[in-house]
């Protein structure tokens, strides 16, 4: 199936577990998630959600409460995700590296219910400028007891799953996630995003990109951004495969690639230069990565890292607050640019007054 496809998908299945159900029944037991200790095929989400829904229903969630994932890229956080939506609660992942006012503005802004969270950010959550903003309970996905004790938190393990329950008629428009900026201009803002939108990044990203269902999506981007989160999606309407790693490591990276049977990989432009800043060795061609998204890369870059490492880097602009906007793939291959907008989105070049400036 060709990722084009996806636009024929009736507008009320455009949610995660309209996905989900859709795509379990075409994909079956082909892999959706690649995890050497995990795996989850195609099949197995609707069950996984409708019992990770099961589990927060009975800890109090309710359709329309915020969730907060402060977590590092795991399984759990994705099946957090599936649960979520089935419910018809709302995931907010929280950038793991928030501390103190940084983290209590962003609990304060989306007043949640409940965190998820692991052991090693729980003292993050404890400090004394930062819990008083929530009342919300706390799991720990790696807690093995009862209350967490050593850092003043009600904290506790997250509980066994429980019974499944139906996932609720999302529609299109509600809200799957809110998703925070990167703070760059101020104080990090919650972007309330619908499953509409996530639907799309999957469509035109995956087009950039000429997914198809034989491709392996690799990822080392957080989850708590949108790229890493929309890539599930990408493979999802493909019907690929995602796979993904807990951080980034530029010392094993091609090797992590390959191991995950990688065909497509997402990266930063510091990224690249990260990467070919490496020793050249084995490992650099070792792998079946035939193209990466990464926004910001020089077309000097471009050129560098395909001689290298026989990798086509695919450039274009999107934004937390709209979608993939731009890419350089559209069109005609331009490297080391942004590329032309999709149809349906207006682009402008404007000065520091908002003129547009000449062409």
């Amino acid at each position: 199936m060709s990722i084009q496809q996806a636009r024929t998908f009736p507008y009320a299945s455009r949610t995660l577990p309209g996905i989900l159900k859709r795509q379990a029944a075409r994909y079956g037991d082909k892999p959706l998630i690649a995890s050497p200790s995990r795996p989850i095929a195609y099949a197995e989400t609707p069950d996984i959600a409708a019992c990770c829904a099961g589990r927060l229903a009975a800890g109090g969630v309710k359709a329309g409460d915020r969730i907060v994932a402060y977590l590092s890229n795991s399984m759990e956080f994705i099946e957090l995700w599936f649960g979520a939506a089935w419910l018809g609660a709302v995931l907010t992942p929280v950038n793991t590296a928030f501390r103190g006012a940084q983290l209590r503005h962003a609990l304060a802004l989306v007043d949640p219910v409940l965190i998820v969270t692991e052991r090693e950010l729980l003292a993050h959550l404890a400090a004394p400028d930062v819990m008083p903003a929530s009342g919300a309970r706390v799991w720990v996905t790696d807690c093995a007891g009862g209350a967490d004790p050593d850092h003043g938190l009600e904290a506790g393990p997250v509980p066994a799953s429980g019974a499944p329950v139906a996932a609720r008629d999302a529609k299109p428009g509600d809200t799957a996630a809110i998703l925070f900026t990167s703070g760059t201009s101020g104080p990090s803002k919650g972007v309330i995003c619908p499953h509409a939108q996530f639907f799309w990044w999957g469509v035109l990203t995956g087009e950039a990109l000429e997914i198809t269902p034989d491709d392996v999506l690799f990822t080392t981007l957080p989850l708590f951004h949108t790229n890493a989160l929309n890539t599930i999606w990408q493979a999802l309407l493909a019907g690929a495969t995602y796979a993904f790693e807990r951080r980034f490591s530029a010392s094993r990276f091609w090797t992590q690639a390959s191991q995950a049977g990688a065909t497509v990989t997402y990266l930063l432009g510091a990224m690249v230069h990260i990467l070919l800043k490496q020793a050249p060795g084995p490992a650099d061609r070792a792998h079946r990565v035939r193209t990466c998204l990464s926004p910001a890369t020089s077309k000097e870059l471009v050129e560098q890292f395909r001689q290298r490492f026989g990798v086509r880097s695919i450039d274009g602009y999107g934004s937390t607050e709209t979608n993939l906007v731009m890419s350089n793939a559209l069109n005609g291959y331009a490297p080391g640019t942004m590329g032309r907008a999709f149809p349906d989105f207006e682009v402008r070049i404007v000065d520091e007054n908002d003129c547009e400036v000449p062409d």
